[in-house]
């Protein structure tokens, strides 16, 4: 089949800003695959209230944030559609079809379960919405008869699950309804925090992509290098350092060779370093930022092209669930 004629669909939950982990695990790729598929991206709220249904104040300032950033980085509305997921109430009536048909077994084996339960121990996660939110992804993606989800290998489980729904599905009703959903897995490049952990708005230790002028230089000088380096004429070891993890993203493979060789042999020292990451940094997000200020300057705009998007994707949606009725004799 031609990818033209292939469909992409991914989502994320509204947390508001995003940093560069977003970036560069997810979005940068989301960005790339408008250029050879049918893309659906949507901005996941039922999903956000698995965890934290006891805290909705905010969500709408969310949705719009995080749409603002997803634009800003180059998601085009003329080429993609980009919708609310609780705009289209066709994904919760699928996910309740869904529901009837799938053992229960087959949600309590999903790794995450156990993981995230352990994770968010101070949430109450007894609930039924946290146990088949892989069921309602299932519903997300098949409704639009997505060929690929653009994944990290920890959501394939959830990929595999959605398969093994729609092939039961299919064997219930005597039908073909929906393709099998195939994971497309997305190569994510090393990327920490400034603390040297995994880039988090949780751990407080992110680069978000609306970081500019000094509040990005901070970040950046006040970054963890190699902790065995505590002077400048000590000789430093790049491999683990997390300022040079971010080098290998933003710089060239000279400059590379440069803070390499230069750490190694304490020819540079760590503030050299990281000025070299901040002008790499910093030029890269300056179109991405420039971008984002006339979003945020219009955000009524943006509430239009969302449900303008969410219009567009409803009319899919309705289509696809009403083969899905017609399978189950509804």
């Amino acid at each position: 089949m031609d990818n033209q004629q292939e469909r992409v669909l991914s989502g994320m939950r509204p947390s508001g800003r995003l940093h560069l982990g977003n970036y560069f695990g997810a979005l940068k790729n989301w960005v790339d695959l408008q250029e050879g598929y049918r893309c659906f991206f949507f901005v996941a709220d039922l999903h956000a209230l698995t965890t934290d249904y006891a805290d909705t104040e905010d969500i709408q300032d969310l949705i719009l944030e995080m749409a603002v950033d997803w634009m800003a980085s180059g998601l085009d509305p003329e080429r993609s559609t980009i919708f609310v997921q609780s705009q289209v109430p066709e994904h919760a009536e699928l996910h309740l079809l869904f529901s009837m048909i799938t053992p229960l077994g087959w949600l309590e084996r999903v790794p995450s379960y156990k993981e995230q339960q352990q994770e968010l121990s101070n949430v109450d996660l007894d609930t039924y919405g946290f146990l088949g939110y892989p069921l309602l992804q299932t519903a997300d993606i098949v409704i639009y008869k997505a060929h690929w989800v653009p994944v990290g290998v920890d959501q394939v489980a959830h990929i595999e699950l959605s398969r093994e729904v729609v092939r039961r599905f299919h064997h219930i009703t005597k039908t073909q309804v929906f393709p099998e959903p195939r994971p497309r897995l997305t190569e994510i490049p090393k990327l920490p925090g400034t603390d040297g952990r995994k880039m988090s708005k949780s751990y407080e230790n992110a680069i978000y992509l609306g970081d500019e002028g000094e509040t990005l230089r901070q970040k950046l000088m006040t970054m963890m290098t190699d902790p065995a380096r505590k002077r400048r004429n000590d000789p430093g070891n790049p491999d683990v350092c997390p300022v040079y993890d971010l080098h290998n993203v933003f710089s060239s493979a000279e400059e590379l060779k440069w803070a390499s060789e230069g750490c190694r042999s304490a020819g540079i020292g760590c503030v050299d370093c990281k000025k070299v990451l901040h002008k790499n940094m910093a030029g890269y997000l300056e179109p991405i930022q420039e971008r984002r200020q006339k979003f945020l300057s219009d955000p009524d705009a943006v509430r239009d092209i969302l449900r303008e998007g969410s219009r567009k994707a409803r009319e899919e949606a309705q289509k696809t669930l009403a083969e899905a009725k017609a399978a189950m004799h509804l």
